[in-house]
């Protein structure tokens, strides 16, 4: 679907420059618009490895550990059925990861832990606990925000952390009205099961 999207703007782009005679201007934009990708990936580049390794010393520290123990009362309240079948460290390490700023990290803990949650959904729709897990991860509380921190000093912002208060105010609020709207949902459709 995406896919159709990006190849649909790409053609209105095309032909509303070859209808105002500024088709120059939409592959020079095109063109501008790659290289800043590229220069952005690249300035993204140094800071991850720096919190990459870092994450494996926390992780060998025994960091993550202690972080997964801390959050794991949390998650047997929230995923009892991934607790009970031994699997709800890798919500808990996906969490510590989230909270660390290292999504990439998160992602192959969050993946492990949909499949087990997808088990007992059997194509049919998601069970609750698994749109729990999404909101979980689409809320993203980040106690260091590194990978918007690192697109900000990338494209040269004086003070790339003085975003941080209010990623964390964002964070939180998006968890708390993503809990609440999926336990209020969670009771409407529970109710007509």
């Amino acid at each position: 679907m995406v896919t159709y999207i990006w190849i649909g703007l790409v053609c209105v782009a095309v032909l509303f420059g070859a209808v105002t005679g500024r088709i120059e201007a939409v592959g020079e934009a095109a063109m501008d618009g790659a290289a800043a990708a590229v220069n952005v990936c690249l300035s993204m580049l140094a800071p991850m490895c720096l919190w990459s390794g870092i994450a494996e010393l926390l992780s060998r520290l025994g960091v993550m550990r202690a972080l997964d123990k801390l959050l794991s009362p949390v998650v047997a309240r929230l995923f009892p059925s991934l607790c009970r079948s031994g699997e709800g460290h890798l919500v808990s390490g996906s969490l510590a990861a989230n909270m660390l700023g290292l999504g990439n990290a998160a992602t192959p803990l969050t993946l492990k832990a949909a499949q087990a949650l997808g088990k007992g959904c059997r194509g049919k729709k998601a069970s609750k606990e698994l749109c729990r897990l999404v909101v979980l991860n689409t809320a993203s509380v980040q106690i260091i925000p590194m990978s918007v921190c690192g697109i900000r000093a990338g494209l040269g912002a004086e003070n790339p952390f003085d975003i941080v208060p209010a990623v964390w105010i964002a964070s939180v609020f998006a968890l708390f009205v993503g809990l609440c709207s999926m336990f209020i949902f969670e009771r409407i459709w529970g109710a007509k099961e």
